[in-house]
């Protein structure tokens, strides 16, 4: 009896659950997985898209106006009968051609606030990677601890299914008692509930993955985690002013904020110039409406500034640089802020972990293996020995919790400062 018993609790702590290879299964590390999303995103595809559309406008700003072209023929003539006459004897025609000239450097303002224009697309597009890339690598970490969280969840449940079979066969041989039974059906009960808790969000973990990635969403993901990444570099060797020059320096939103403020300051030196009429001047030529016949002029027109002297848009792009300007100071505070916090985080992330003996798991296993022979010896009872062993896998799953939490406040720190510093 003892025997049997002694093989079915090694079976149990030792049997892990069947896993089936799945064909196709993209297997990714997190530089893969990086450049699959710089590849794919399909929000990163749009706003790039928004930079070629800015681009544009410089074309735009850089065309100069069209001239006009007018023309005026007698439609009928009452004398001849005829229609649409253009001989001197019977028929009449005038015409003329205008060119509008564009003052105070409009022109050249124009091109500016556009390729201004562009450097604020360009800004978004990289704040955009900027916050994305904290969610792949934040999502890549929950994801990666989740599945090992999943692992001991199906190795216990696979152990304890085929622990719960073995008991209920000694208990219709009357070897056990039926609390015992009770006891380890409970157990399996709770573990496929917290299981199938855990599968849930770990499939939102990897659907999240797969639409960063554009990666199909049947596609199998298996991913790897590069092992030096976990130590370098040491987070408290890195100075919190160094963080934070980094982020003032590098911050694609500041930097944004700072481009906006020009953009406002170039719009009111272009309004100003707005205000400063614009000359048109134009060729004619008159075959005999006019004194002298066949008469040829030159004109020049100009509107007179007496009532609208754009004041409304000049007044808006004075309010817009003001505007700009508090957006700057908020965001720095921002930036500070977040910095400080990230760092402190991180830090104690990075204490908590390293208090933690890394030779826990193995300590583990030496302590299970003397559990047995005390169970064999039946020096403790079967709810005795569950407990230890579920006491293991809460310790497991939280290290798993710590790691993936200490990963993704590093990455966090990379985001906050807009550098790759982990």
């Amino acid at each position: 009896m003892i025997r049997i018993f002694s093989w079915l609790i090694l079976f149990w702590v030792l049997s892990a659950g069947a896993t089936f290879a799945q064909r196709d299964t993209l297997s990714l590390n997190l530089s893969q997985a990086e450049s699959l999303f710089l590849r794919n995103n399909f929000d990163l595809l749009a706003s790039n898209y928004e930079i070629d559309q800015a681009k544009a406008e410089i074309i735009t700003a850089k065309l100069f106006e069209n001239p006009t072209l007018e023309y005026e023929n007698l439609f009928y003539n009452q004398e001849t009968k005829k229609f649409l006459q253009t001989s001197y004897a019977h028929g009449q025609y005038a015409g003329s051609i205008s060119q509008l000239f564009k003052l105070a450097g409009k022109r050249n303002k124009n091109i500016k606030l556009a390729q201004t224009g562009v450097k604020m697309a360009e800004y978004e597009y990289f704040d955009l990677i900027r916050t994305l890339k904290f969610e792949l690598v934040s999502t890549f970490y929950k994801t990666y601890y989740a599945a090992q969280s999943v692992n001991v969840y199906q190795e216990q449940i696979s152990s304890t299914e085929q622990l719960m079979k073995a008991y209920d066969l000694q208990l219709q041989m009357g070897n056990v008692a039926a609390k015992d039974v009770i006891r380890i059906k409970s157990l399996l009960i709770n573990l496929k509930a917290e299981h199938a808790e855990l599968l849930n969000d770990l499939e939102d973990y990897y659907k999240d993955l797969k639409l960063l990635c554009g990666v199909n969403a049947s596609a199998a993901i298996t991913l790897v985690l590069d092992k030096s990444v976990l130590t370098s570099p040491a987070v408290d060797k890195i100075p919190y002013q160094a963080l934070l020059d980094s982020a003032r320096a590098n911050r694609a939103d500041l930097k944004l904020a700072k481009t906006n403020l020009l953009y406002n300051e170039r719009n009111l030196k272009l309004q100003k110039a707005m205000a400063i009429p614009d000359i048109e001047i134009g060729l004619s030529y008159d075959l005999k409406g006019n004194y002298p016949e066949k008469y040829t002029g030159l004109g020049i027109k100009i509107p007179i500034p007496l009532f609208s002297r754009n004041q409304g848009e000049i007044k808006k792009a004075q309010i817009g640089i003001t505007a700009a300007d508090v957006n700057i100071k908020k965001l720095e505070a921002l930036l500070e802020n977040e910095v400080f916090n990230s760092y402190k985080t991180a830090l104690r992330n990075e204490k908590l972990y390293a208090e933690i003996d890394p030779a826990f798991s193995t300590d583990f296993n030496t302590l299970v293996s003397g559990l047995i022979k005390n169970f064999k010896a039946r020096n403790i009872s079967l709810i005795e020995f569950l407990d230890l062993y579920d006491a293991y896998k809460e310790s497991t799953l939280q290290l798993n919790k710590l790691q993936s939490e200490r990963m993704s406040t590093r990455a966090e720190l990379n985001y906050v400062t807009g550098s790759n510093i982990f």
